[in-house]
């Protein structure tokens, strides 16, 4: 029983993703409907244009592009590699499920050089590292790969859509590998 097609369509034609490990009630609900009827929703939202993608804990839409928007998007996924290997660098279990405060980031700064060096290259148009982590946070929560948590003390949840991205790379890293 397809009840929620035009709130799934709302979130995922923007881009956006339902999670399963979502904070908000109404998407980990909208996750459990898509995945006990992911077939009549798929044929539904396919019958409009639209493909309804599941990965590993979420759903997505998709679609066939010609070879001039496929490198668009392969440009705006180089500069969410460089941000995914910051966030690893910033602690490798950055990963579904970890939670941070974008204070936590800024304190790493003053030890990690490494840190520092990738920072160089987020955001070139903002000079100080609060104003990229602050960036890049409002970037991941736009994404739906972050989620605040807490309000009172600045706590982020990453979503399971961020395997959506680490696959992304995961796929590049396995090409670039078989080309070398």
């Amino acid at each position: 029983m397809m009840r929620y097609t035009k709130e799934i369509f709302d979130i995922l034609s923007k881009g956006g993703f339902i999670s399963q490990n979502s904070i908000s009630q109404q998407r980990s609900h909208l996750y459990d409907a898509i995945e006990d009827d992911f077939n009549d929703y798929q044929e539904y939202f396919s019958g409009i244009g639209f493909l309804l993608e599941g990965g590993n804990g979420y759903y997505y839409f998709s679609r066939t592009e010609n070879r001039m928007e496929l490198t668009d998007k392969v440009q705006r996924l180089a500069l969410w590699i460089d941000r995914v290997d910051f966030l690893k660098t910033f602690n490798n279990t950055f990963a579904p499920g970890f939670t941070f405060r974008k204070s936590n980031i800024v304190e790493k700064f003053s030890s990690d050089i490494e840190l520092k060096e990738k920072a160089r290259n987020l955001y070139t148009d903002v000079k100080t590292n609060e104003e990229k982590i602050e960036k890049l946070v409002g970037d991941l929560e736009r994404m739906g790969f972050v989620e605040l948590e807490n309000e009172l003390d600045g706590t982020y949840k990453v979503t399971a859509a961020f395997h959506y991205i680490e696959e992304l790379i995961d796929c590049l890293t396995i090409i670039e590998t078989e080309e070398s």
